[in-house]
């Protein structure tokens, strides 16, 4: 049985690896080795930063909610619990974006959260 090379494979390989590090400083994008540890890093680094991602923006959408909420007159979690008892079923992303910019929709949320919360 003769031997057989792997040359091919290999080469395709590591070329896909350099291409995924194009762009890197140094040595990181041009030797395989520290490419390759690289490129590794990068993907863990990015798996978690996506799941950080969703943590980061519901931790904005709710400063926003509680800055234009306390603008008139109630905190973000006396907002988010006469919502609830007014049965007002939104979430926190588009409360976000009607505090940004709808601030007349927003105001008559809070009211609906207000009375709910006088019942």
């Amino acid at each position: 049985m003769p031997r057989t090379k792997g040359g091919v494979v290999s080469r395709r390989r590591r070329n896909r690896v350099l291409k995924q590090a194009k762009g890197y400083f140094g040595s990181k994008h041009c030797l395989y080795k520290v490419a390759n540890q690289q490129v590794m890093k990068s993907l863990a680094y990015a798996y978690r930063d996506r799941k950080n991602n969703k943590r980061n923006f519901r931790k904005l959408w709710i400063v926003r909610i509680n800055i234009a909420s306390r603008a008139l007159g109630l905190s973000y979690n006396q907002l988010m619990h006469g919502l609830k008892l007014a049965n007002v079923d939104i979430n926190r992303k588009m409360l976000a974006e009607l505090a940004v910019n709808d601030a007349q929709m927003f105001a008559n949320l809070c009211e609906t959260a207000k009375q709910a919360l006088a019942k």
